[in-house]
C-alpha cells in the first residue's frame, strides 16, 4: 500500500519539524491537537481541533490518512484499542506502546529483555531503606524536568509525595553518572534497523540545554549501545523513531534511563547534521519506505535549545537574527506565542570542523540568547 497521507496525533514542534521531510517524500500530515495556534497548524493539509486522547476525534483523523502516527506519549491506549481492532494502523502499535507509557512499566521491561537499567521501584512497594538522593518521578505524562525530583532527605520525600496524593510514583537511585549519552534509533515495518551517532546531552534541572554530536566515548561504547538500541527495537517489533537517554557510569557501563517513542530533542542535530533527519526517517518507516543515511555531513555538531528565560509575549526577533548570523548555524522557531520559564522555544544547531570545540560554541550562542 502506497501512504501518501499520515495522521499525527500532537500538534507541537515535533509535528513542525515534519513538514519539509513530509514535501520531499510527497506526503501530507493530518494533524490532532487542540489549539489553533499550535506549532504544527501552520503546515498541516488539515487539522482536527480536539484534545490528543480524544478517541472519537481519532477515529475522524483515521478516516483522513492512510497511517496514524505520535507525537508524544500522553495518550490514551485503552480508548484508541477499538479502533485498532476495526482496522486502523498505529505506528508505532498501540502494541509497542503498552510497556513504555508508564515508567514503572518501561523499566520492568527493559530488565525483562536484558537491559540494563538503574536500581528501581513503585513507591508504593520500597522494601527497603534507600540511599539518598534518590530519584523520584511521575510515572505518566512527566516531560522537560516536570515530574522528576531529585530527593535529598525523607523529609522532602514526604512532602512530595504527599503534594502528588493522585500521583503514581515511580523511586530510583540516584545514578552518579560520568555523562548523559542519547541514541536515535528507528525500524521499519520489515525489520529494518538504523541508528544515528550517539549524542552526549547536557541538563540542567532535568531538561535538555545542550547536544553534543558524536559523543567523545570509545568506538567500543558507541557498539554496545547500538547493540542495545537494536535489541529494543527488535524486541518490541518497533515501528518508528524511538530516542533512548543513557547514564555513562565509570568507563564502559551504561543504563538505560528513558525511551521516548517518537522524534526527540536529542536527535534535532540531525536536521542538518546527517543526510537523512529523525523526522525524515521517522515517515520513512511509518510509510514503509527504505530507511535512509545517517551519517554525519560535518565532523561535529553542537545543539542548543532556546529556552523561556522569562513570562512574555516576544518573538525575540534581534536574537534569533544574531544567532541566525553564526557560521555555520541553523535557527529554527517554534512559532509559541508566549515564553515561559524553561519553555522550548526554538534550537540552534552548528555545524563544526575538527578543530572547533562545542562548548565554546555552546557558550556564545548562550550568551546571545540569555544575555
Amino acid at each position: 500500500m502506497s501512504i501518501k497521507r499520515v495522521g499525527v496525533i500532537g500538534g507541537g514542534q515535533l509535528a513542525l519539524m515534519m513538514a519539509k521531510s513530509a514535501e520531499k517524500l510527497g506526503v501530507e500530515l493530518v494533524i490532532q491537537t487542540p489549539n489553533k495556534d499550535d506549532p504544527a497548524v501552520t503546515i498541516a493539509q488539515s487539522t482536527i481541533f480536539a484534545p490528543i486522547n480524544d478517541a472519537a476525534a481519532t477515529a475522524t483523523l483515521a478516516t483522513r490518512c492512510d497511517v496514524v502516527t505520535f507525537e508524544n506519549e500522553f495518550v490514551d491506549l485503552a480508548a484508541l484499542a477499538p479502533l485498532a481492532e476495526q482496522g486502523v494502523c498505529f505506528r508505532p502499535s498501540l502494541e509497542v506502546l503498552s510497556p513504555l507509557l508508564d515508567k514503572y512499566h518501561q523499566r520492568c521491561y527493559l530488565q525483562q529483555i536484558g537491559l540494563p537499567v538503574p536500581k528501581f521501584a513503585t513507591l508504593e512497594n520500597v522494601s527497603e531503606p534507600w540511599q539518598f538522593p534518590l530519584v523520584l518521578k511521575s510515572r505518566r505524562h512527566g516531560y522537560d524536568g516536570q515530574g522528576t525530583f531529585i530527593v535529598k532527605d525523607a523529609d522532602t520525600l514526604h512532602q512530595l509525595t504527599n503534594a502528588g496524593k493522585k500521583t503514581s510514583f515511580l523511586v530510583e537511585e540516584f545514578v552518579p553518572f560520568v555523562k548523559e549519552l542519547a541514541i536515535i534509533a528507528a525500524r521499519s515495518p520489515n525489520g529494518e534497523i538504523v541508528t544515528y551517532p550517539v549524542v552526549e546531552t547536557q541538563q540542567k534541572n532535568q531538561v535538555c540545554h545542550r547536544v553534543i554530536a558524536p559523543a567523545d566515548i570509545s568506538t567500543e561504547l558507541t557498539n554496545l549501545i547500538q547493540e542495545m538500541a537494536g535489541n529494543l527495537l527488535h524486541n518490541l517489533q518497533a515501528v518508528g523513531i524511538f530516542g533512548i537517554e543513557l547514564f555513562l557510569v565509570g568507563d564502559r557501563q551504561v543504563l538505560i534511563n528513558e525511551i521516548a517513542p517518537r522524534t526527540h530533542n536529542s536527535g534535532h542535530f540531525t536536521l542538518d547534521a546527517c543526510e537523512v533527519s529523525q523526522f525524515e526517517q521517522h515517515l520513512r518507516a511509518v510509510c514503509d519506505l527504505p530507511l535512509g543515511n545517517t551519517s554525519l555531513r560535518s565532523p561535529a555538531a553542537v545543539m542548543i535549545n532556546l529556552l523561556g528565560y522569562e513570562e512574555s509575549e516576544n518573538d525575540y526577533l534581534v536574537k534569533r537574527q544574531q544567532l541566525a548570523a553564526l557560521p555555520n548555524a541553523f535557527v529554527y522557531w517554534y512559532d509559541k506565542k508566549t515564553s515561559r520559564l524553561g519553555r522550548k522555544l526554538g534550537h540552534v544547531t552548528v555545524l563544526l570542523d575538527s578543530n572547533t570545540d562545542a562548548e565554546e560554541v555552546a557558550q556564545i550562542i548562550e550568551s546571545i540568547w540569555y544575555v
